[in-house]
């Protein structure tokens, strides 16, 4: 049985979705973790993983402070009945254009070459 418990909004305005114990920023993002599940259970996709991190940059030391790293978090990653490895996230268009994000995004597809990247 699934369950879905909502909570306030975030900062773009989605409504969080809690699915599985998981939770996700938006309904949009719960229902995409739904059909992939299902995908999954068919053979379409296999190894699943929800919000896998990226390392986008090591941390390193500057003047002898410790600066962190930075990293990508993904809503989802898997490979698909081709064997191609998949990067996937659920994005609004305000989201798209978020400078930070934009930028993330460049960093993981200049280091994560041997991934492909799709914005549904």
């Amino acid at each position: 049985m699934r369950h879905f418990y909502r909570h306030n909004s975030n900062k773009f305005g989605n409504r969080k979705t809690t699915v599985d114990g998981i939770e996700f920023a938006s309904a949009k993002e719960a229902r995409r973790y739904m059909e992939l599940k299902l995908l999954q259970r068919t053979g379409e996709i296999k190894q699943l993983k929800v919000q896998p991190r990226f390392e986008l940059m090591p941390s390193f030391k500057h003047e002898g402070r410790v600066q962190r790293k930075i990293e990508y978090v993904a809503d989802f990653s898997y490979i698909n009945k081709d064997g191609e490895k998949i990067v996937e996230d659920v994005k609004s268009e305000i989201t798209k254009n978020h400078p930070v994000y934009r930028l993330k995004k460049k960093l993981l597809l200049y280091r994560h070459k041997d991934f492909t990247f799709l914005e549904t």
